[in-house]
């Protein structure tokens, strides 16, 4: 086989690889938002007539929208590609954002823990303590 068409084979494989895994991190984290609105609340509900499926295909897909009704408001998270929307009230909504920033300050401050258990970092050999800076953390002492 050619040098080239090898490299241009390897380039394909290469790329079907990261779209598979891009993929897949997106499927993920759908499922994730789903299980989210869920246990905030928020109610399961496939479309039953083609006006109720038309409306469903013409919200905006990953992202909670709001929808006034009468007097009321509802937020609705559509997954047209299983024909069903999420849909919960303030109250259901409120409970999904709380939930949001729970998982983003968990995962936030495990990342900073991951960060400081870095044992690439050597601390000891950075001469610390008593050493070079003095018993006060500052040159000469301060």
């Amino acid at each position: 086989m050619k040098p080239t068409t090898r490299l241009l084979l390897t380039s394909i494989a290469v790329g079907c690889a990261a779209l598979s895994v891009s993929c897949a991190s997106t499927q993920n984290i759908s499922q994730n938002r789903e299980s989210m609105l869920v246990a905030s609340g928020f109610r399961v509900i496939t479309p039953k007539t083609a006006a109720q499926k038309q409306k469903l295909q013409n919200l905006p897909t990953g992202t909670v929208t709001m929808i006034k009704k009468g007097k009321k408001n509802y937020y609705v998270f559509p997954d047209p590609a299983h024909n069903q929307a999420y849909v919960g009230g303030p109250k259901e909504y409120q409970a999904y954002q709380q939930l949001r920033a729970d998982k983003k300050l968990s995962r936030e401050d495990l990342q900073d823990a991951e960060m400081y258990q870095d044992a690439t970092m050597q601390w000891s050999l950075w001469g610390g303590g008593e050493g070079v800076w003095g018993p006060m953390g500052g040159p000469g002492g301060f």
